[in-house]
């Protein structure tokens, strides 16, 4: 874990903004990096069409759908926990909406919100085992993983005979959670809207040091009167409801489910998180370095194919990312942490 002091580095984002600040915050590491992989893919790409609305909604639809999640699994991260169960959870959320709504015709919102309890319910068996038990929240959530996943084909097999599903949603409904507008999916405003949330609970509520706290020093944020069980509860059950909304949105826009696990989703939700900037010993991070994490992965795995890049190279360049995402990380720690210091003198 890391010190109070590197947490408190963190407190002055949101007093406002500075520019001195943001760069020596761990969003300006992943801002950097944004940069440098568009410009690389601008270039690579500019006659392959990287630059036109088809090769930009192409990777920032992606980018919805993880970002969605990566930024609770950001906030579980900074808290010092990791919920690697999202992968069983996004599609048990998407299966839920389809045979609720599709197979047994009751209204899309009904599927909608049985799929967000499902989706608490799993986060909050998961926080309440953490905080009960000494089992680290990486097995805790590995074991849902498989329980979930293994959970929703019994189920689908049970109630429709079929691990797939199908499911067209009403034109409303289909308009509000699945249609596009100039390209972009529901999914992307929808991601817009709780991002704006989620910056303001971390960096301006009075509990958003709460969850820095956590990942600093556990025993000491107990002392100071900071409820830790009922707060890790809660982010492992923001994280799971995220998750299975995040299925809802895909159902409802490809109008298809699937109950097989989406492990690749576990990947790219943390590779997002760390290329973000969030530390993997927890206490430090933000919402707009784990955005710019998100994007730059999405660049990288959806947009390669508008550019000259061999697509085979995609895996390798990803590698390298998160490699120099940790080793930046790092640095812009100390940075943050000794320019607090020297306020403070």
């Amino acid at each position: 874990m890391t010190d109070t002091t590197s947490t408190k580095a963190t407190e002055p984002a949101s007093e406002g903004f500075s520019l001195i600040a943001f760069f020596r915050s761990p969003a300006a590491g992943a801002f950097m990096g944004f940069v440098v992989v568009f410009v690389i893919f601008a270039i690579f790409g500019f006659s392959r069409n990287f630059l036109s609305v088809p090769g930009i909604t192409t990777w920032v639809n992606f980018a919805s759908l993880v970002g969605i999640i990566a930024i609770p699994v950001g906030f579980l991260m900074i808290a010092g926990e990791l919920d690697i169960s999202t992968g069983a959870v996004l599609p048990a959320g998407a299966m839920t909406v389809a045979i609720v709504s599709g197979h047994y015709e009751l209204p899309v919102l009904v599927g909608i919100l049985v799929a967000l309890g499902i989706g608490a319910l799993i986060g909050f068996v998961n926080g309440t085992i953490v905080t009960r038990t000494q089992v680290p929240s990486f097995i805790v959530t590995l074991a849902t993983l498989f329980a979930v996943a293994g959970l929703t084909l019994y189920l689908s097999i049970l109630f429709i005979n079929n691990t797939n599903s199908f499911y067209q949603a009403p034109a409303w409904a289909k308009s509000l959670f699945g249609g596009k507008v100039f390209g972009f999916n529901s999914s992307v405003f929808w991601w817009a809207g709780l991002v704006a949330v989620f910056y303001y609970f971390l960096h301006k509520s009075p509990k958003g040091p709460w969850v820095f706290a956590l990942g600093g020093d556990q025993e000491s944020a107990r002392n100071a009167g900071i409820p830790v069980r009922n707060l890790k509860i809660g982010l492992f059950m923001l994280c799971s409801t995220c998750a299975a909304f995040a299925g809802a949105l895909q159902v409802i826009t490809f109008n298809s489910a699937t109950s097989q696990a989406n492990f690749g989703l576990i990947f790219n939700t943390i590779i997002s998180v760390v290329v973000g900037g969030v530390l993997l010993t927890g206490g430090f991070g933000t919402v707009m370095g784990i955005v710019f994490g998100v994007l730059t992965l999405a660049i990288v795995t959806q947009a390669i194919g508008f550019t000259e890049i061999d697509r085979n190279l995609s895996f390798l360049i990803i590698g390298v990312m998160l490699l120099i995402a940790v080793l930046m990380n790092d640095t812009f720690r100390n940075l943050a942490t000794s320019w607090s210091t020297s306020k403070k003198k």
